[in-house]
């Protein structure tokens, strides 16, 4: 069984599909998975909807959860908020303004794209970089990356930028154009078009103290075939859907690698890549780093532009934003309103520290575990083959501690202790199936 955690989850493991084979383990950044009776498991508290998993899971076990497609029409006037990189999606033969269309045949009166809010942004970043105390100033574009300091690099956590990322502003700012209309709040469905899961969390969970302004969020693989079969099925369209496209070329390069770091003063980096981000965090942690001003920060290869939910090649997409920013001005018309807005409605309240309770809520309880799982890391192998169903064996050991695993578990020490008659060879045999279940230890006989 998976834990349940007070925070939305964006993925779920389907045990009918799942088949234990660990891939999911070795590349989890927090170490939340582990597989246990043959299927995989999630410690909830501990994830951070990276997608890592759902990557390179061979069996598509590792699922989405939330699709609010459905909820579209429930609402009176419905506006989807889209990504830049959604039309980056399409081969370049197929025009945008058919794109559109189709997605106003689908249920959709207003189309406008997420990046709008940048320009207004990009002040308020500057500023807040020029007078923050504690530097590097993290992004908080990407919220698996926000997360990610919560959970594994909580001092870290007065880094972290306290100014809402574009889509809560975009949010915003079509909620008060629709309230300025004489359109009641309850009627109005804003749904958000997400390239990733981390973003889905963002929405149903959001950090910093406040209440989204979307309504729901719709998995970006899942509209992209709509529209594309839509487009090939040749769907007639009215063409009545409203567009609002203004995009400068400083909001179209937002989700790419570099896109917002070249816009911020001083001495900026822009790292994309989980593993790549977790090296620079864990050197920025030990006070290896201090000359920088601001952080970009994306645990996807190539930014969003590789998203989980992206379906072209990575390279190809960013290539196109690339060449779409060239044909854009360098800010856009709507740029005043949204400065009217004031900088109140792009503040958020401190993050804190994601609990993470490895031993025991009690100090000194946790610190006597964290010595025995010190001790008990000694006795391990160290080479990390996940035969225990952990994924390093320094996991292996605080599982033994919190009563979540045998030591039993580690293949090496049990082989040991077969055969110095301290285990059973049967007892050997029950333990690897609780760990991998046991279909895969049956023979062509049984």
């Amino acid at each position: 069984m998976e834990t349940r955690s007070p925070y939305n989850r964006g993925l779920e493991i389907d045990n009918n599909v799942c088949i234990g084979c660990s891939h999911c383990i070795k590349v989890c950044p927090t170490e939340a998975l582990r597989v246990r009776g043959g299927k995989a498991v999630i410690h909830a508290d501990w994830c951070v909807d990276c997608g890592e998993c759902f990557r390179v899971c061979p069996t598509r076990a590792i699922r989405v959860i939330d699709d609010d497609f459905k909820r579209v029409g429930e609402y009176k006037h419905r506006v989807l908020l889209i990504p830049a990189m959604f039309y980056a999606q399409f081969e370049e033969s197929i025009p945008r303004h058919t794109i559109d269309a189709i997605i106003g045949e689908l249920g959709f009166h207003e189309v406008c794209v997420v990046e709008q809010s940048v320009d207004r942004l990009v002040d308020e970043i500057n500023r807040y970089v020029e007078t923050a105390e504690d530097k590097p100033v993290i992004s908080t574009y990407c919220p698996a990356v926000t997360r990610l300091i919560q959970v594994r690099f909580p001092a870290l956590v007065n880094h972290v930028m306290l100014l809402m990322p574009p889509v809560e502003i975009t949010a915003q700012y079509y909620r008060r154009k629709y309230a300025a209309a004489g359109v009641a709040d309850e009627d109005l469905g804003i749904f958000y078009l997400t390239p990733c899961i981390a973003k889905i969390t963002s929405v149903k969970s959001p950090l910093g103290g406040y209440g989204s302004p979307v309504t729901g969020v719709i998995n970006m693989d899942f509209f992209y075939n709509k529209v594309y079969l839509a487009y090939r099925q040749r769907m007639a369209v009215s063409g009545k859907v409203a567009v609002s496209d203004a995009l400068s070329a400083k909001g179209m390069l937002w989700p790419t690698t570099g896109g917002e770091s070249t816009n911020v003063r001083g001495k900026v980096l822009a790292i994309d890549g989980v593993r790549n981000v977790i090296d620079f965090l864990e050197q920025l942690e030990n006070g290896e780093i201090t000359d920088v001003d601001f952080l970009e920060l994306r645990t996807c290869d190539e930014s969003c532009a590789g998203g989980i939910l992206s379906l072209r090649n990575r390279f190809l997409v960013a290539d196109s934003m690339r060449r779409m920013a060239r044909e854009l001005p360098e800010t856009h018309a709507l740029m005043d309103e949204y400065r009217t807005c004031g900088s109140e409605g792009v503040c958020m309240e401190k993050v804190e520290p994601r609990s993470m309770v490895k031993y025991d809520k009690n100090i000194d309880e946790a610190l006597r575990k964290m010595e025995r799982a010190r001790m008990l890391k000694g006795m391990l192998p160290n080479i990390d083959c996940g035969a225990c169903g952990a994924p390093s064996c320094e996991a292996l050991a605080e599982d033994v501690v919190r009563d979540g695993a045998d030591i039993n578990s580690c293949l090496f020490l049990r082989t040991a202790w077969e055969l110095q008659g301290q285990l059973s060879m049967n007892d050997a045999n029950t333990i690897m199936e609780q760990i991998w279940g046991k279909e895969h230890f049956k023979t062509e006989n049984e």
